[in-house]
């Protein structure tokens, strides 16, 4: 008994030997990216945040929408740039020390569960790889920080007997990490509490049924302490992430009167999305983008295939498909995730599905081995289809954030921006967030001085309408495109989508260039596109 809990599982390639080669490969493949201005969300908020925290030490923001997120990211951003300094090539480079982390989480937690190095390979390489993962490995989103302390947290709590073939670790030790672990992620981002409170649900019902694994091992590794004792430390172990999560609202409330940030914050990411259609519509959403979206569908009918084949008996591999209670953990952190976000969150962004998708890859890795010795050619065979998907958008609509598309957005911006910058200083601008908000920070990297501004909400029809008003006090509009719309012949994944997005999801069609222009009684003077993304100025008459 004493030699089988002294011989425990050790890792075939240790992460912390890895973490300087995968760094290197992380860093290289996003190279060309490094020095892009921020995107989006990362200028609208995070950045903002952050810089506020950089500056003047404080942690609700000051310069920017306050709506409650936690601060870690604020924290360690500002942190790294007392280090190296303030400016994006500084960001990216801590966003890819963070995504090596999520990475050598996602080999050691498929190590623990597939038992082969091989297989752990393939399933972070197909994660690095997946095209929503790849985009968002330097941009300085909560989520990458928000998932890097989830996936090790799974590290540590799936480390236990008779969920691993040959580990035997310390549950209480084990238990207390993930618990930390889980805390740190909910403070990067308040959903990933979602996380734990859904093993916290698994814990419960293996109180009630707990798996009987007879074995001297098994009894052994409990140590002092029983069975019952064991479990309510787990339990408690994975309520704990919800206790500084709640003392940071608790500060936060105390700080702007506001518990979750602002009504209309707090309006548009849950109350208003508790609507039986847009649940339903959202839940299939969240399912198309689990299993199918930006070339998913490759693995997981690759893994559905051989999974459903009739195969002799004598051609079957003998290697387990994975242990029952880590297929429960997988499906229920699954299940979790898929519920929870179709509720929280107005805009269905993919990125907060990030500690997801390494679990449905170790799942079709799982059945790609357990069926075919040739398992490797169908990792090649999908690492490929997402090497593709990181280039080529998809023939339907989907957020340029999700590919290298935001790549050709944020370039077109810039040159756009330095246009107006060369051919009109001084003019007021009309124009939309993100654009406005990039013209008025020049922290944010586009600009050396604010430039002027008049907001409207998009390009749409209605919107362009109502800035063509005669009273109007800027000379040129710098107008883009806010959403990807696919090229004719494009897929709808579900029938009568765009009328229910328009309801549900701020869906819009922008006018064109010269349709803005016609509207503005103006002329376009410059325009771009790439690859669906596009750009122009519209110079307009003084009146």
């Amino acid at each position: 008994m004493k030699g089988a809990i002294e011989t425990r599982h050790r890792p075939f390639l240790s992460p912390t030997l890895l973490f300087a080669p995968v760094f290197v490969v992380v860093y290289l493949t996003h190279w060309t990216l490094l020095r892009l201005p921020y995107y989006w969300d990362e200028g609208s908020y995070y950045i903002p945040a952050a810089w506020d925290f950089y500056r003047l030490g404080t942690l609700i923001p000051v310069t920017t929408m306050r709506n409650a997120h936690p601060p870690l990211p604020s924290i360690l951003l500002a942190g790294w740039w007392k280090l190296t300094g303030f400016h994006p090539y500084s960001t990216r480079l801590l966003m890819c020390l963070v995504t090596t982390a999520a990475l050598l989480a996602v080999f050691r937690l498929a190590e623990l569960l597939l038992d082969s190095a091989p297989a752990a390979l393939a399933a972070t390489l197909l994660t690095a790889l997946y095209p929503v993962w790849f985009a968002q490995s330097t941009l300085a989103h909560a989520d990458m920080f928000a998932a890097a302390f989830t996936l090790w947290g799974f590290v540590f709590y799936a480390n236990r007997t008779g969920w691993t073939r040959t580990s035997h670790a310390p549950p209480v030790a084990n238990a207390i990490q993930a618990a930390l672990l889980f805390a740190l992620a909910a403070l990067a981002k308040e959903t990933a509490v979602v996380i734990p409170a859904a093993l916290f649900l698994l814990e419960l019902w293996l109180a009630f049924y707990p798996e009987r694994p007879d074995t001297s091992v098994y009894a052994a590794s409990q140590g002092a302490l029983g069975a019952k004792q064991v479990s309510g430390i787990r339990l408690a172990a994975m309520a704990f992430p919800a206790v500084p999560l709640a003392a940071w609202y608790g500060y936060h409330r105390l700080a702007t009167g506001f518990t979750f940030g602002n009504p209309e914050f707090l309006r548009y990411n849950a109350s208003a999305n508790l609507s039986p259609l847009r649940v339903t519509l959202s839940l299939w959403h969240r399912l198309s983008h689990f299993t199918i979206h930006m070339l998913l569908f490759v693995p997981v009918l690759l893994a559905c295939a051989v999974l459903l084949a009739r195969t002799d008996e004598a051609e079957r591999r003998q290697v387990p498909f994975l242990t029952r209670g880590a297929t429960r953990f997988l499906l229920v952190v699954l299940l979790a995730q898929w519920l929870a976000f179709s509720v929280l969150g107005g805009a269905l962004l993919t990125r907060y599905l990030l500690p997801a998708y390494p679990l449905v890859l170790i799942l079709c890795v799982a059945a790609w081995r357990s069926r075919m010795r040739t398992w490797p050619a169908l990792a090649a065979l999908s690492a490929a289809a997402f090497a593709i998907g990181c280039q080529v958008a998809p023939p339907y609509a989907f957020t340029p954030e999700d590919n290298l598309s935001y790549r050709d957005m944020i370039v077109v911006h810039q040159h756009a921006i330095h246009q107006l910058q060369q051919r009109f200083s001084g003019a007021t601008v009309l124009t939309a967030w993100p654009v406005a908000a990039d013209l008025q920070r020049p922290e944010l990297g586009y600009v050396t001085h604010p430039v002027p501004t008049v907001a409207v909400e998009n390009f749409s029809a209605e919107q362009v309408a109502k800035a063509a008003a005669p009273r109007h006090t800027y000379t040129l509009a710098l107008v883009f495109s806010t959403k990807y719309d696919p090229p004719p012949g494009g897929l709808d994944l579900l029938g009568g989508r765009r009328t229910y997005d328009s309801l549900y999801y701020d869906y819009h069609r922008d006018l064109r260039p010269q349709e803005i222009a016609q509207v503005l009684g103006g002329t376009v003077v410059w325009q771009e596109e790439r690859k669906g993304e596009w750009a122009a100025l519209v110079q307009v008459p003084a009146r």
